[in-house]
């Protein structure tokens, strides 16, 4: 019996706010505190409190039958604690309900996995306690920003405790392998549940599309290509940004009737069942090794699957150097403001929006708030060179 696992990405990045080279050495506020709690209530009104509801509603209609999962940013779950409390306890409402699996992942939704170990596994027991905080869960299954994914973040993630670990199905790194399958990491410590792409992307980024061959797309439809592959699947992997509902697609495009009527036509065929990470893996035999070297590390971004929305440009490279370089002097700092801080820095959102590759890019541009590439390089410099001067003075301790 094919198990299919849903899960949904929530974050939110703390903004930051327009900061000018007048302010560095005068003003330490770096938060664009109205900017968030707007976008944060209108996402919450279109998207996250009505699809918590239908899910909700879901859940006790299939009794048990339905299952999702969800990755959720610490810094998300901050300004949900902050800005929308409503928010935060329908995520408790689902949470509480058994069928909802919770993911680890690092707490400032960075990039550290790729620049400091030890950073990494701050972020990630970081996360590991907020969830125990608010939801009295432990995970079990790693994911980590954006997908990012090699051997060695493997290897650190299992070593947190995590047995599972989810990643995109890369096709330069899967080649003629089935992304329907369950593997293992290349050293057999964990195992790894892929993305199945082709059928995400297909409601993510293609249900608008009328131009799609296969628009309008229907939930029967789309179970259909589900059952197709009812023969030889093991594991479908349906992962995409929570905001999918209600935000990047409204309402009136139909996306919540298409969620509402998806599972009934999916276990309307007994080979199939909606199962959690934590559930399939204890079901299905892993099929291979799944192995990604560090000079090929994957994501879920872009048609190349790689790192270059976030790594590939100048002034990327540039704040990134600047920025983990200060782990040295933070490790002899106790200010536990200064290392919050310097982790709100650490997001990757901030280095996405640098990104001239893609400028121009509707996709892109949709998630920026700067005007260019270049300006969101000028403000986030300033804010750091201000960063440098007080981690300078702070006060100095053996350890943190």
């Amino acid at each position: 019996m094919a198990s299919v696992c849903l899960y949904f990405q929530v974050h939110q990045p703390f903004r930051l706010r327009d900061y000018s080279f007048m302010n560095i050495g005068h003003n330490h506020h770096y938060e664009a505190a109205d900017q968030n709690y707007h976008y944060l209530q209108r996402v919450a009104e279109k998207s996250y409190l009505p699809a918590n509801a239908l899910l909700l509603k879901l859940i006790k209609q299939f009794e048990g039958k339905f299952k999702v999962s969800f990755s959720i940013s610490g810094i998300c779950l901050e300004q949900m604690e902050k800005y929308a409390p409503a928010v935060l306890h329908s995520f408790k409402q689902l949470v509480a309900t058994g069928c909802v699996e919770l993911f680890g992942e690092t707490y400032y939704h960075s990039l550290a996995g790729l620049y400091s170990d030890t950073e990494f596994e701050r972020q990630v027991l970081l996360h590991k306690k907020i969830l125990k905080r608010l939801f009295n869960y432990t995970p079990t299954t790693f994911r980590n920003t954006e997908l990012i994914y090699n051997d060695r973040i493997a290897s650190m993630a299992a070593n947190l405790g995590f047995t599972t670990v989810v990643t995109e199905d890369a096709r330069r790194i899967l080649g003629a392998n089935p992304s329907i399958k369950l593997y293992q990491s290349a050293e057999k410590e964990a195992f790894v549940l892929l993305r199945n792409s082709q059928l995400s992307d297909d409601i993510a980024f293609r249900f608008t599309e009328k131009s799609w061959a296969e628009y309008p797309l229907t939930a029967d439809k789309f179970a259909g290509w589900l059952h197709r592959q009812a023969a030889f699947a093991d594991t479908i992997g349906l992962f995409m940004d929570y905001e999918t509902f209600g935000e990047h697609r409204a309402a009136e495009t139909g996306i919540f009737d298409f969620l509402e009527t998806l599972p009934a036509a999916v276990i309307g065929n007994r080979d199939f069942k909606f199962r959690t990470p934590a559930e399939a893996v204890k079901i299905h035999k892993p099929y291979g090794i799944f192995s990604v070297k560090e000079s090929e590390t994957i994501s879920w971004a872009d048609e190349n699957r790689d790192l270059a929305a976030w790594t590939a440009g100048l002034m990327q490279q540039d704040c990134l150097r600047q920025l983990y370089a200060l782990e040295h002097q933070l490790a002899h700092v106790g200010n536990s403001e200064l290392w919050d801080e310097w982790g709100k820095l650490q997001t990757s959102d901030h280095f996405y929006y640098m990104s001239t590759r893609y400028w121009g890019n509707p996709v892109h541009d949709n998630f920026s708030p700067y005007a260019s590439p270049y300006d969101a390089y000028i403000n986030y410099m300033n804010i750091l060179s201000d960063f440098e001067i007080r981690l300078q003075t702070a006060p100095v301790y053996e350890a943190y």
